[in-house]
This record gives C-alpha cells, structure tokens and sequence, in this order.
C-alpha cells in the first residue's frame, strides 16, 4: 500500500469517527459526562484502520494480532448496551476504511447513524405518550347516560376500559388506560371528573419505570 493510500484510509477513517461521535451525543444526549468515550470512539476508528491496512492479506499478521490482542483484558463495566453498538459501529467504520472501502465507509456510518437517529426519534416520542391508568367510583342512574365519555374524548388521544368492579351498593369502580393530549392537563381531567355528579373518588396513576 501506497503512502498515499495510506493516509487516504486515515483520513476517511477519522471522517468516520468523528460522525460516529456526533450521532453518539445526538442519540445518547450525553454532551458533558461523555466526553473520554467520545474521543476514544474517534480513535478507535483509526487505531482499527491501521490495524486492516498492517495484516492485508497476510494470514500469519492476523493471527499474530489476534494472539497479541488476546493479552488485553477490558474490565470497564458497560451500563448502556448503546455504548457497545457504537464500540461496533466505530470498528466497523475502520475496517472499511482500513481496505479502502471509501464509499461504504463513509456511507455506511451515515446510513446507520440515520437510523439510529431515526429509532431514538421514535423511542422518545413514545415515552412522551405514556400511558396512565385511570381508576373512578361512578354511580349509575337509569334513563341517565354516563357522563364521564365526553370528558375522556376531550382530556385523550385515546382510552379503552380494562376492569369494572362492583362496589358497595350501585357502585361501580372503574378502570381506563389513557394516553393524554396533554400530561400537564392531567389534574384539569380528574377535577373535572370529579365534578360530575355520579363521579365519586377519582385516581390517576403512571409507572414511574415507564421509560
């Protein structure tokens, strides 16, 4: 391999890290705390570029650097399995450059930072519309329709029924799981409901381990 080729492959595979490193802080939100794992995520691309461009296609060289790597022990504790998808996407990133493989390189970390981009997108908005339960006594009348319906449309994206219980004489205790319109709107639902008439006590919960 040339010189040229050479600091061609580094250069692309820096290029790779650096783009590696920035969709970390835009997927993990980390942008303070993480800053020694960011820079090793730059390195690595390029520590691993050389490692490609030095075995080739010299079958002696990469058993050598497989025996020589088998000497590390890594013992630092991984808490974020997000973390290990990005060490790979780094790896993988240098490897292409490390063969020369400029398109795929370059294009190939876009592609899957674009998609995991695109999956944190999607992960956080649906943490944003979690789903609460909604728990109420509610007294029927005959001839008299349930009044609590129009409220619910109103307070929620969505809601169905999950449990109804008899209570003590006519009442009825009942259960909703509902995804608000708006979660700071949620005490305006249950005063309301608790207005009505034939509502009694009224309960709004939400896993706290939601997200």
């Amino acid at each position: 391999m040339s010189p040229q080729q050479a600091a061609t492959n580094l250069a692309v595979a820096l290029m790779c890290g650096l783009m590696v490193a920035r969709f970390y802080r835009w997927v993990t939100h980390r942008s303070s705390n993480a800053n020694a794992f960011v820079s090793a995520l730059i390195v690595l691309a390029m520590i691993t570029c050389i490692v490609i461009m030095v075995i080739g296609n010299n079958l002696a060289r990469a058993f050598g650097l497989v025996g020589a790597m088998s000497i590390i022990r890594f013992r630092t504790a991984v808490k974020d399995v997000r973390d290990i998808v990005f060490i790979f996407f780094s790896l993988a990133g240098g490897m292409a450059a490390g063969v020369g493989l400029t398109t795929i390189s370059l294009g190939g970390t876009v592609a899957i930072g674009l998609v995991m981009l695109g999956i944190e997108k999607v992960q956080s908005r649906s943490r944003r519309q979690r789903d609460y339960l909604l728990q109420m006594t509610y007294t029927p009348s005959a001839g008299i329709e349930a009044p609590y319906p129009d409220i619910l449309r109103r307070f929620c994206r969505r809601h169905h029924l999950v449990n109804t219980q008899s209570q003590a004489g006519d009442d009825l205790e009942i259960s909703f799981y509902v995804s608000l319109r708006n979660e700071d709107a949620s005490s305006h639902l249950v005063s309301e409901l608790r207005a009505l008439p034939q509502i009694g006590r009224v309960n709004l919960f939400f896993d706290e381990d939601y997200d």
